[in-house]
């Protein structure tokens, strides 16, 4: 492990981003720039004190779930990602399908959504980001361990444990479109071992999810309009846009409100309110 270098390449990764460019608020004016180290630990999902440690060349061995969150707090590209992986002695991701490194471009998107409910997940459920709409709407996803972070697994073997966050006579739609976007996945990369493993495991796990499967059909997630009930703010009707990367197989998911409606004034209510008044919300399926 290259500590001085990494915390060399580390520090001036972070000097040349802004608050504003993460999605935070500037707050009092900064004596140098960049985001304080702080902020980035905040955006990592670590605590201050590792963070500052490895800017200091004296922490110790990232994990490899902890480079890739500082790939993404950092908003590095991908070879730069490689190289943060390269410095650390590990070799970086080669995902034969769909990889969990979030472009730059569409986190600054993300970022900049700050009055409507985002997020980046895979096409087969990974969610891989979100904005504080979105965690305030369906529960910090991001902020479970890696392996419980799929929309789908949750859906099937979660729902009887967890708040509903769709209207019950909605709730099988739902899982059907689920069932068939993963068909449709599955299909298009038989090697990809993250869809295969998981349709693997919710055969044996779910039979809501086998009898389901055993219907062959087939579906990919295009735009629509969905119900969402929330616990504080009520009901709304929110018109959901899927916006793709072929590159990635991710999908950047946006949920809007129509002008002048009165879901439109839950939504903005829900802004106002924030994480502050959210019981912990893990989800059936957000808005995936």
């Amino acid at each position: 492990m290259h500590r001085t270098e990494l915390a060399d390449f580390l520090r001036r990764c972070r000097a040349r981003l802004g608050p504003t460019e993460v999605g935070l608020t500037p707050g009092p004016r900064r004596r140098t720039p960049g985001l304080r180290r702080e902020e980035v630990a905040q955006l990592a999902g670590m605590s201050p004190d590792y963070y500052t440690r490895l800017e200091q060349a004296r922490g110790p061995r990232p994990s490899r779930q902890m480079l890739t969150a500082l790939a993404r707090a950092l908003r590095l590209t991908d070879d730069e990602r490689d190289y943060l992986f390269h410095l650390v002695g590990e070799e970086p991701p080669r995902n034969r399908g769909t990889s969990g490194h979030v472009r730059p471009g569409l986190l600054r998107v993300l970022d900049r959504l700050y009055d409507t409910p985002a997020q980046v997940i895979t096409d087969w459920g990974e969610v891989l980001a979100q904005n504080a709409m979105a965690a305030a709407l369906v529960g910090d996803i991001t902020a479970r361990p890696p392996g419980d972070r799929n929309i789908i697994r949750s859906f099937f073997t979660r729902r009887d444990d967890t708040p509903g966050i769709f209207p019950s006579e909605e709730i099988e739609e739902h899982a059907r479109l689920h069932v068939a976007t993963l068909r449709a996945v599955l299909a298009a990369r038989p090697d990809d071992p993250g869809p295969a493993s998981l349709v693997a495991e919710l055969l044996a796990g779910s039979e809501e999810f086998a009898a389901m499967w055993a219907d062959h059909e087939v579906a990919i997630r295009h735009s629509t309009v969905k119900r969402f009930t929330h616990p504080v703010v009520g009901t709304m009707e929110l018109d959901c846009e899927v916006l793709l990367s072929s590159e990635h197989a991710q999908r950047l998911i946006v949920h809007t409100a129509r002008p002048g409606s009165e879901s439109a004034e839950r939504l903005e209510l829900l802004r106002v309110v924030g994480l502050q008044n959210l019981a912990p919300r893990d989800e059936e399926s957000p808005a995936g």
